[in-house]
């Protein structure tokens, strides 16, 4: 009796874990299926040996080429009053024959001058018979080399490039590369051995590590980290926002949440407080380690055999600039994504789509996309890109007479195929899937293998089919299980494939659309770099929690310090039923997102919930609708400057040191500011840069600093630079029926300014134009309109 009640008990515990959807999450550090690959095991395994970069034996400036010698050496043991110590040793080679093979090997160095910002910085570990001339990760597959944009000098000891925004000097013996910004501060440095003998730490400097188990080798690049440094970046990550003391993981992963260590979208690169950026320009596992270890260490083990690495120098809008013009710009998606997407997982036929179209006109609720999730096929996630004929009548008259009601129509859909999938045999005879070491599939599933030009011809059939039924966009789920261990049609395994999948599946999805509908959208999970020029990603499955809240839009602003223009999230969380409270606070942050949808267990019709709550709902919505103006001219420009639409205040106001600590605020492009309320409260504290600061639904007047600040009528704090024009237009049901002839310009204006200026953007335009306003008496008329003609203005003084 006893025993079957702790039996009762522990299955009770046990489905209280995993939750009852039946899609139970994978437990986290812990070796099964697809664990993340922390590849900064093999560098502390005294198994192994290590190589350590000692001196630049020869260089030849003209072609930036030389060789570098590396020091072989063991981690050896000591015990020392019953502490055991473990260190680096020299040791000599231990290959027979020994006249075959170097003891100390002189391997290639290479520095490039991509632009007048950009430097790059090639090593290798050995020889590279293999080798791939053109990367997915660049935008034109290679990235150039212009050496006259820098001049060279020959300095005592070594050699120096520099020119008006930074210096790169690259020393001999001990060797190091040293980065300077253009006033001579030193940004960052090479460690050597000789830089760390000062500490009773035994510190890895720059080297490689060769696995005694195989020979295979994977470089870490270790740089110095100064005092008060902060790091950002590395996609969307949810743990505290400054990387800084941190070791971090790049690897693919279904993160199952937004409230721990693992990404649906880790990018290699990062951004320096100090004023320059890292591209590890690798799809292998890669583990950061920013001084969590040693402080002043930034060692970036790279599960590749080469290190290359691209630095950028500049403020954070150089630095994004920099590195999007290496890999690519966010295209700018169709208007009508900016509106409202509606969503549940999941609307299970065509009546109960029609239903919720209806009602979001009954009910007033502004609104341009419905999405149908994993329900609408035969099977529920048995994707086969067949509507279900028993609920789905007539999809393609049901998608017809949504569009001319203002609404476009998405689609769920993965690249995995189960055993029962209609398609698996299919996939399987025509090799289009992921393979493993004996040529069988890698998986129960059938993963399509994109980097075969078969499986993406194959996969873009089915799509354009139901493209040519009216569909509008799909969403491209998952993509984070291509499997480590398979064999690909690349010719490369799963360690050089898994964290290059999303880029190509997001790719083949995008080109798509692009061909079959003209605009650039999807709507995707998962990333590498260079998908930013695939918009638009959302975050991942979010618990309905005040934490979880928090947690995306760390995410968020993270991801947009990685490239990334356009981003959503789930409003109100997704895994389950979101509470009232969170969902009415929530909602305003989603609206104030780049593009925003509801989306997750249900209800998340706002109509399901009760009057007031649609009312919030619905005032939230209307302010997007009517803030369109502003919402598209600065998607406009923030697409290509490489600017997130969602940004971190620093990235504004890097002179600020107070914009550097926030991680709770954001600017919504370049004029507003936005304070989610993370807890059932109507005020909060709210930090506001240099400048005055103007509440965008009071009107009351902020100098900058620390403010308490109540929310207002829309549960959210929002406040407009002082002198900034934020564009309207008449609210409409959806943005089709928007009138772009007739523009309000709300003029957001302390007494003591006479001027404000602010940008529009026209469907159809080329350029987000500029609108100066200059105050005459008591209001603000218009005084340069390069648009004059193709749209009138009406001034409105916010006071």
């Amino acid at each position: 009796m006893k025993n079957g009640w702790l039996h009762k008990l522990g299955l009770a515990l046990a489905l209280a874990v995993l939750g009852s959807t039946g899609a139970n999450a994978q437990l986290q550090e812990v070796d099964i299926l697809n664990t993340p690959v922390d590849i900064s095991k093999d560098f502390v395994d005294y198994n192994n040996t290590f190589y350590f970069a000692d001196e630049l034996v020869n260089f030849d400036p003209k072609t930036g080429k030389g060789t570098v010698k590396y020091l072989r050496n063991d981690y050896q043991t000591r015990q020392a009053f019953n502490n055991m110590l473990m260190r680096p040793v020299p040791v000599e080679a231990n290959e027979f024959p020994t006249t075959e093979y170097e003891v100390s090997p002189e391997l290639p160095f290479e520095i490039q001058f991509v632009s007048d910002r950009t430097v790059r910085i090639k090593m290798a570990s050995g020889p590279q018979f293999h080798k791939q001339e053109e990367s997915l990760m660049l935008i034109d597959g290679i990235a150039p080399n212009r050496p006259e944009l820098w001049k060279y000098s020959k300095i005592d000891g070594g050699h120096s490039y520099s020119n008006q925004y930074g210096r790169v000097e690259i020393l001999s013996k001990p060797w190091h590369v040293k980065l300077y910004d253009g006033k001579g501060k030193l940004l960052t440095s090479t460690l050597h051995s000789s830089d760390v003998t000062n500490t009773y730490t035994p510190v890895l400097p720059f080297s490689y590590v060769r696995r005694n188990s195989d020979y295979s080798r994977s470089m870490a690049a270790v740089l110095s980290l100064e005092p008060g440094e902060k790091i950002f970046g590395l996609g969307e990550s949810f743990t505290q926002f400054n990387k800084r003391g941190q070791k971090v993981v790049l690897w693919v992963d279904d993160a199952n949440g937004v409230q721990n260590e693992t990404m649906y979208k880790p990018i290699p690169f990062y951004m320096s407080s100090r004023g320059y950026g890292v591209f590890m320009h690798t799809s292998s596992p890669i583990t950061v380690d920013f001084g969590k270890y040693f402080n002043a260490a930034n060692n970036m083990m790279l599960g590749n055999d080469v290190a290359d690495l691209f630095f950028f120098l500049g403020e954070p809008k150089d630095i994004l600039d920099e590195y999007t013009d290496l890999t690519g710009k966010s295209e700018m998606p169709p208007l009508w994504s900016f509106g409202f997407w509606m969503s549940r997982i999941t609307y299970f036929s065509e009546k109960e789509g029609r239903e919720i179209a209806a009602n979001l006109r009954k009910y007033k609720i502004p609104s341009d996309v419905i999405h149908f999730d994993t329900g609408w096929f035969d099977v529920d996630w048995r994707n086969n890109y067949e509507f279900a004929a028993d609920r789905f009548e007539d999809p393609v008259d049901m998608m017809k007479d949504m569009k001319e009601d203002g609404f476009h129509v998405s689609l769920w859909q993965l690249p995995y195929f189960t055993p029962e999938n209609t398609l698996f045999n299919e996939i399987v005879e025509q090799g289009l899937a992921v393979k493993d070491r004996k040529g069988n599939i890698s998986f129960e599933d059938a993963v399509l293998d994109f980097s075969n030009p078969e499986t993406v011809t194959w996969y873009q059939g089915k799509l354009k089919h139901l493209f040519d039924q009216g569909v509008g966009v799909f969403k491209v789920d998952f993509g984070e299980a291509a499997p480590a261990n398979g064999l690909y049609h690349s010719g490369r395994t799963g360690f050089y494939e898994h964290n290059l999948y999303p880029l190509r599946y997001n790719k083949a999805v995008a080109e798509l659309t692009k061909k079959e509908k003209g605009y650039s959208l999807i709507w995707a999970r998962s990333t590498w770099a260079g998908s930013q020029r695939y918009p638009l990603h959302w975050g991942g499955d979010a618990a309905t929690t005040n934490t979880a809240m928090s947690a995306t839009l760390r995410g968020g602003l993270s991801l947009g310090l990685s490239g990334f223009t356009f981003w959503s999230h789930d409003v109100g969380g997704f895994v389950t039923a979101a509470p009232e409270d969170l969902y009415r606070r929530w909602t305003p942050f989603g609206m104030l997102s780049s593009h925003v949808r509801s989306h997750g267990e249900p209800p998340t019709e706002p109509w399901l919930y009760n009057e007031s709550f649609l009312e919030a709902f619905r005032k939230a919505d209307n302010m997007r609708y009517e803030l369109m103006p502003y919402i598209y001219a600065q998607a406009k420009e923030s697409s290509e400057q490489g600017l997130p639409m969602m940004r971190a205040l620093f990235v504004e106001f890097p002179n600020d040191p107070g914009s550097w600590l926030i991680d709770d605020q954001y600017l919504f492009g370049s004029d507003m500011l936005v304070a989610p309320l993370f807890e059932a409260t109507t005020e909060r504290d709210v930090y506001l840069p240099p400048g005055r600061w103007i509440d965008y639904q009071s009107g009351k007047v902020y100098d900058s600093g620390w403010h308490t600040i109540k929310a207002g009528d829309v549960p959210i704090v929002a406040l407009v630079k002082d002198g900034a024009v934020i564009p309207h237009i008449r609210l409409a049901q959806s943005t089709q029926d928007m009138d772009w002839k007739n523009i309000q310009l709300k003029v957001f204006a302390s007494d003591n300014v006479n001027s404000a200026t602010g940008k529009v953007y026209l469907p159809e335009g080329e350029k987000a134009e500029i609108i100066k306003v200059s105050k005459k008496g008591n209001s603000f008329e218009v005084s340069e309109n390069p648009l004059n003609g193709k749209t009138s203005f009406k001034t409105e003084w916010k006071k």
